[in-house]
């Protein structure tokens, strides 16, 4: 494994050179449907790892945000977004990343994230920790929700419908505050490191989450489901946190899935 984390760390750091130099001169954007925005950074960057990819381990499948995917022979699958973070980056916000995870039969196996505009390369290998530009991290010690701060995020499309809004009012009554900042990666990645003490979001897909939940349970800390049921990268909904505030926010997170609300919204 150390070689596929070796090789994956080379082709996150190619990639985001590639997107920073994109980034410096403000890269128009288009629509991706009615409301997800890709850009030609994107693609660039999609077509540099997948290649990459396909030259070291041409019998590993890829599965990549922007369809450049491939069909492998082997049982090992790579999980790709080339720029996760696009909204933030077309508006010229500097948080965005470059994230890819592999998987074996279902196992995920190594996963990096890399946010070129901090120059900090989060990776982590099944059985061997999670690093920080090389250094150990692990996850927060907070042991009571009142004391977090945690993240999540809402869709592109129909976030007027989204059930979100009523987790992020309760969660941010609940503790010292909730952040949206707009890449799931980066999200995980810093749970993993004790920035964070949780993170939740719904309707993730596998490339958004998969090398980042690695990063988390390798830093020692636990992914699950909103309601605390086994995590999956195909699954409606993520839980990442600390362990110690796990069942509490199970708990909390329990009572809005009953609409009940400890706090009621206000009233305009």
């Amino acid at each position: 494994m150390a070689s596929y984390l070796e090789t994956a760390i080379d082709i996150a750091r190619e990639a985001g050179a590639l997107l920073s130099t994109y980034f410096e001169r403000r890269v128009g954007f288009e629509l991706k449907g009615d409301f997800d925005l890709v850009t030609v950074a994107d693609r660039a960057s999609e077509r540099l790892v997948v290649e990459r990819l396909r030259q070291n381990f041409p019998s590993h499948s890829i599965v990549a945000e922007e369809g450049g995917g491939h069909q492998g022979s082997s049982g090992y699958r790579w999980y790709v977004d080339p720029l996760d973070g696009t909204t933030n980056f077309a508006h010229g916000y500097p948080i965005y990343n470059v994230t890819m995870g592999l998987e074996q039969d279902g196992e995920m196996l190594v996963g990096v994230v890399f946010d070129p505009t901090r120059q900090e390369m989060f990776s982590a290998e099944r059985g061997a920790g999670a690093y920080l530009n090389n250094r150990r991290i692990h996850v927060s010690a907070a042991k009571r929700l009142e004391d977090s701060l945690v993240s999540t995020g809402f869709p592109s499309r129909k976030r007027h419908l989204n059930v979100n809004i009523h987790f992020y009012h309760q969660m941010a009554m609940a503790t010292h505050g909730v952040r949206r900042g707009g890449s799931a990666a980066i999200d995980l990645a810093y749970v993993a490191c004790g920035r964070l003490e949780a993170f939740w979001e719904f309707g993730l897909n596998p490339w958004d989450m998969a090398a980042g939940t690695l990063l988390v349970t390798e830093a020692g800390g636990r992914c699950t489901d909103m309601k605390g049921g086994p995590h999956s990268i195909t699954g409606p909904h993520l839980l990442t946190d600390n362990g110690a505030i796990h069942q509490e926010t199970v708990d909390l997170f329990g009572e809005i899935f009953r609409g009940q609300f400890r706090v009621p919204m206000p009233v305009i």
